[in-house]
């Protein structure tokens, strides 16, 4: 079937949608919640950083941190994971720039005016209504900052997703009729092809993730991504003999696949 991603404001009901929508159709519901989970359960190494590295704004620092690059390329890997098995609906986590190409994953977005998000906070958490207002501002400016330091793109822009709604316009059984009929219309785009193009990215992810994890690298920049049938590793190393090092665990992750090695000393 096909792969549901769902972008959303805070307080906009996107989670709570989200959550409706695979228990009725039987998908299987990722967050980050889950995706923490996988990471603690595969690599303890990384618990430590939950906390630091959580969807937030990054810090300068951060943003070219070994750890913060491996802890991302970790939460994108387990991403590619979810989706390679279908019936799955994928909350945040910039899941919809990750499949953007895939033809067969429904990209969907969620918003609210921020006066009814906040009334559904308060709701919710039983906060007053500044309190409310000071949450939600700060999870979105947060989440914004997150998104455009990881994939360079404004979480805000409709152009990202395949149908945005407005939660205060469109009733929740309307928006859940609206996904139903969108996924059927998906999955007819479920070709051998557009398999074989998930495919070939989840093992490019799965080759960074396991490149930018291992202590034994230190790779200012790095670049693994798919081209055609076969996966391109670039980016910039220090010496021969880390050059082959890489090259060789590389090849390990790749597996079958074929790859293409690009890499360049200082």
């Amino acid at each position: 079937m096909a792969i549901l991603t769902i972008s959303r404001q805070h307080g906009s009901s996107g989670r709570q949608i989200g959550q409706e929508i695979a228990q009725e159709i039987g998908y299987q519901y990722i967050d980050r919640e889950q995706i923490l989970t996988d990471i603690r359960a595969k690599a303890q190494d990384w618990e430590k950083w939950e906390k630091e590295f959580e969807e937030h704004n990054p810090t300068i620092w951060e943003r070219y941190d070994w750890s913060f690059k491996g802890f991302v390329a970790l939460q994108q890997s387990f991403i590619f994971d979810y989706a390679l098995k279908d019936n799955v609906v994928i909350m945040g986590r910039g899941a919809n720039f990750l499949l953007k190409d895939i033809p067969h994953a429904l990209k969907v977005r969620f918003e609210a005016p921020l006066e009814k998000r906040i009334e559904i906070v308060q709701n919710r958490e039983n906060v007053d209504s500044a309190t409310a207002a000071w949450m939600i501002k700060k999870l979105d400016k947060e989440s914004k900052g997150f998104i455009e330091t990881v994939y360079g793109a404004d979480w805000n822009i409709h152009t990202h997703y395949d149908v945005v709604f407005n939660t205060t316009v469109q009733s929740a059984e309307v928006v859940m009729a609206f996904l139903k009929a969108s996924l059927a219309e998906k999955d007819r785009l479920k070709t051998e092809e557009s398999i074989k193009a998930l495919k070939m990215k989840a093992a490019a992810f799965h080759v960074k993730a396991g490149i930018l994890t291992n202590s034994k690298f230190f790779i200012p920049t790095l670049d693994v991504f798919p081209s055609n049938d076969t996966i391109v590793i670039r980016g910039v190393i220090h010496n021969p003999k880390e050059h082959a090092s890489i090259e060789e665990e590389a090849r390990r992750l790749a597996g079958d696949v074929p790859l293409k090695c690009e890499l360049h000393y200082r």
